[in-house]
């Protein structure tokens, strides 16, 4: 479904206007009232703007550190280890996510009552609408409330639940105080107002930017997954806790009754997914999809993310230049044709690229880029004729969600190379991170390639043979053998001392428009972009009812409605793997067990990064503190890799470097952080709203 603000906005202050017009004889306050708005079409237009731009959508300007505040800038990514992000948020902890004081709060609290209204007043004016819209209407203010506090309840729990609208002065300040509900209340209340907004609904959108019952069943299957991982991984990790002032147990479930709550929330979420499939509405979107074609393959996912037509898009939301745009290809662009500080604030790590299929690897599974295991001393680098040869044989969906070194964009290669080697390679090249003699690829503070021996001209090198550019205006010279002189290092970097270009390899290209010239890119107008962002999509549907079948199979059912879990599962990650051009399972078996849950939960990181989904999946899933990278875990920092290419004169070919982002950048989470904090302010003034337990 599509959402055009900038249209729904003018019939909003046109609205304003007619209504100022004819009642100026009325005080300033009740110039608009329910009456004017909820006894027509055109009205309900005005007030669905207001539900609309205030609805907690993760899009092109959500960033974890801003919410919903026009960030333009920094993708979740950077705090899920999909990518690692100049400005900040890389290195940004979750004292600083977490227990921001943030003003959404109070603004969340306004939307439900808005909702609530309607909920509550729109029945005195039925007979101005037929049956169908009138429901419809209703069904958007379930949708609504669902929406916002399936937000406020994955960030905080259990919340207030407020269901009918608060009057002052006509009740005391004292009524009007509500305490935080426990977390099983509140995902039931979730539950319920998207059963009430599906059961309302109509099946097509009545007018552009609304919902219908398919998007209700798609954020309801998203939503029933976390609520069913909570009750089921939060116990498993006794996370729980109760208000000090109201002994409310705010976070977690009851260990007696979580099993059976998350049984029933996977069931949840399994049945609305399946709705959605069974509708035959949908499909993965193959406009340019060809069987054995990479090239193909890899276009058509391209394609997916900017076709505003595309059979996958179940609801999207829309932007239009110059009045409601976004700065999303701007700041992810590769740097190579960005001024200024725009390009490259996002860029994903060697880690998210490792998942994907087509690529030659180590015993550990990690990329190979010597030709002997990483621990051999006596091992070379491997040399590649061109930069995307390493790449020949990866998955296309790999190629279409991140810009590769030596890949292409608008018919121009994307010069994504560290540095330039010019020693001798009869012998083959050694590793060059070597400081006295000493081989050390650690997390040590050392570790950037211009203290090496290499750059020095030190330990087995009797002069400097490796060159690299500091920024992207501070250039080192190198003399090709033929007598010309190059930049030592790529247009997009990465560079030793600057951040403004690739910070680990590669640059961000999922939902980049492939289409835009490269003098819009170098403009230096921020806010410019106007294509759609894509909110739901068929592709994470089937994921979805891939993995309420796996945690329904670990426990213990096998089908549900008449469903084969097994069957279904199967049929949904082999749909997302043909897709994307990924090797196929060998069967069913794969998708047994623990390790059937863990190869979707790794196709789901394969499919939707950058989506604005992993985050919140590695969170529910209550892995984020846990995840194991290359010895470091998420509780004394996660720090994540990036593969470094150079280029070697004398040999005229690449080789690459795959070694910890050598900025060092990392994110850390403690157990107690699954939850955020409620605002001091809230707590403070309330003598029922209770802080987060342990914070």
């Amino acid at each position: 479904m599509k959402l055009k603000y900038s249209i729904i906005t003018i019939l909003f202050f046109a609205g304003l206007l007619t209504s100022c017009k004819d009642y100026l004889d009325v005080p300033p306050m009740n110039i608009i009232q329910d009456q004017d708005l909820m006894s027509s079409e055109n009205g309900m237009l005005i007030y669905m703007a207001r539900l609309y731009s205030e609805m907690p959508f993760e899009d092109f300007k959500y960033s974890p550190q801003r919410w919903f505040y026009d960030d333009y800038q920094v993708a979740p990514g950077t705090v899920e280890g999909s990518s690692l992000g100049r400005n900040g948020a890389q290195a940004m902890t979750s004292e600083g996510w977490v227990r921001n004081s943030n003003p959404w709060w109070p603004i969340a609290y306004r939307t439900i009552r808005d909702a609530t209204n309607l909920l509550e007043n729109l029945p005195t004016y039925k007979g101005s609408f037929n049956e169908s819209r009138y429901n419809h209407f209703m069904g958007e203010a379930y949708f609504t409330r669902a929406m916002v506090y399936y937000a406020l309840a994955k960030r905080w729990g259990g919340v207030p639940l407020v269901r009918e609208v608060l009057k002052y002065p006509e009740n005391s300040v004292e009524a009007l105080e509500t305490p935080r509900s426990s977390e099983e209340e509140t995902w039931e209340q979730v539950l319920s107002d998207f059963d009430a907004a599906i059961a309302n609904l109509e099946e097509t959108s009545p007018v552009r930017g609304y919902s219908n019952k398919y998007v209700a069943l798609a954020f309801k299957s998203e939503a029933m997954l976390y609520a069913g991982c909570i009750s089921k991984y939060n116990t498993a990790l006794n996370l729980t806790g109760f208000g000090e002032k109201t002994g409310v147990r705010v976070i977690g479930f009851d260990p007696s009754t979580a099993q059976a709550a998350s049984k029933k929330y996977f069931t949840e979420a399994f049945n609305a997914a399946m709705r959605i499939i069974k509708s035959n509405k949908y499909s993965l979107y193959r406009n340019k999809w060809a069987a054995g074609d990479k090239e193909a393959q890899y276009q058509n996912m391209i394609e997916m993310f900017v076709d505003i037509n595309s059979s996958e898009n179940i609801y999207i939301k829309e932007y239009s230049y110059p009045d409601m745009p976004h700065g999303y290809d701007i700041y992810n662009m590769a740097s190579q044709w960005a001024t200024g500080a725009n390009g490259a604030f996002n860029s994903p790590t060697l880690d998210l690229v490792e998942l994907y299929d087509g690529i030659d690897r180590n015993l550990d599974g990690t990329i190979k880029v010597f030709d002997r295991e990483k621990d051999d001393p006596n091992r070379k680098y491997l040399m590649f004729d061109n930069l995307m040869d390493i790449f020949k044989n990866v998955e296309p969906r790999c190629r279409a969600f991140v810009m590769l070194p030596g890949d292409t964009y608008q018919n121009e290669m994307i010069e994504l190379w560290h540095g330039t080697y010019t020693g001798d390679v009869a012998d083959g090249i050694s590793p060059l991170m070597s400081f006295n003699g000493e081989v050390d690829y650690s997390l040590a503070t050392r570790g950037k390639y211009n203290t090496t021996d290499a750059y020095r001209g030190a330990g087995e090198y009797t002069q400097k043979v490796l060159y690299i550019d500091a920024s992207r205006s501070t250039h080192e010279i190198v003399t090709l053998p033929d007598g010309s002189s190059v930049n030592a290092s790529g247009r997009c970097g990465p560079y030793w001392n600057d951040q403004y270009g690739s910070i680990t390899g590669f640059s961000l290209r999922k939902a980049i428009s492939p289409n835009k010239s490269k003098a819009e890119l170098a403009s230096g107008v921020e806010a410019y972009d106007s294509h759609h962002c894509v909110l739901m999509r068929y592709g994470e549907v089937l994921l979805n009812v891939a993995e309420a079948a796996s945690e329904l199979m670990l426990a213990g059912e096998s089908r549900v409605d008449g469903n084969d879990l097994l069957e279904t599962a199967y049929s949904a990650i082999h749909d997302i793997r043909e897709r994307a051009g990924a090797d196929p399972l060998a069967g069913q078996a794969d998708l047994k067990g623990e390790t059937g849950r863990d190869l979707i939960r790794k196709e789901r990181r394969k499919e939707l990064p950058f989506e604005n989904k992993i985050l919140w999946d590695i969170r529910r899933w209550r892995t984020q503190h846990s995840d194991n990278l290359n010895g470091s875990t998420q509780s004394d920092g996660a720090y994540y890799r990036g593969l470094y290419p150079f280029y070697s004169t004398r040999a005229n070919k690449y080789f690459f470097d795959a070694r910890f982002d050598f900025f060092t950048h990392r994110y850390t989470l403690k157990l107690n952080q699954y939850y955020f904090a409620i605002p001091s302010g809230e707590v403070s003034k309330s003598p029922v709203i209770d802080q987060q337990p342990g914070l």
